[in-house]
């Protein structure tokens, strides 16, 4: 096996475990580095799309984002191989999306805490179809609320979140969930709809109003 052979290998372990761009050995970076910065500085140049310092995309990764549908990268946050993110969307710093995400901001966006932690196959649409039976879905108005993704919050695999949701800080999202209601922070949630299941273990105690 060749150097180049092991480097194109390697280029794909980081696309889709993308956590390991942070932890390579010096030795590494010196050729992951002018990778990555070639791969988001052409995306910049063709989309509306703005990347902090020493973040990762997987070269597989699709971003869209059209004038007024922005999409912000946080510093270090890291977008994994096979993702779809159409703006506008913001992530903060150290967020992590894993393979096959799926992000879409509607009209009023999907924003996206520091140090989140989005597992593969997750759906997050800011954007709802009209339903009233005198007309097709495809000739529904849509309408668009957002959706709001505190910070330090783990969603697992295969979740789903609606438009118009709000996550709180340090929240968890359960593996399959459909969340279609708010969650409070530090609370666990899981099921279809997603329920409160517990709290994340040695977190604050609620205040009683």
């Amino acid at each position: 096996m060749t150097e180049d052979d092991y480097r194109e290998q390697h280029k794909q372990r980081l696309a889709y475990m993308p956590w390991l761009y942070a932890r390579l050995k010096p030795k590494h970076r010196a050729w992951a580095e002018p990778w990555q910065a070639a791969i988001q500085q052409r995306l910049m140049a063709l989309e509306t799309v703005q990347f902090g310092e020493d973040c990762f995309l997987a070269p597989q990764a699709v971003l869209l984002a059209e004038p007024g549908r922005n999409i912000f990268v946080g510093d270090g946050s890291q977008i994994a191989a096979d993702c779809v993110i159409h703006g506008p969307v913001s992530l903060g710093s150290r967020v992590s999306i894993n393979h096959h995400v799926s992000l879409d901001g509607g009209a009023a966006g999907i924003h996206v805490g520091d140090d989140t932690r989005i597992a593969a196959y997750c759906t997050l649409y800011a954007f709802n179809h009209g339903m009233a039976a005198d007309r097709p879905v495809r000739e529904q108005p849509v309408t668009s609320r957002g959706i709001q993704i505190g910070q330090d919050v783990w969603i697992g695999a295969r979740a789903g979140i609606v438009d118009g949701v709000t996550i709180g800080d340090h929240a968890v999202v359960g593996m399959g969930a459909v969340v279609t209601r708010d969650v409070p922070p530090w609370t666990i949630v899981a099921g279809n709809p997603a329920r409160p299941i517990g709290r994340r273990p040695g977190a604050p105690e609620q205040s009683v109003t």
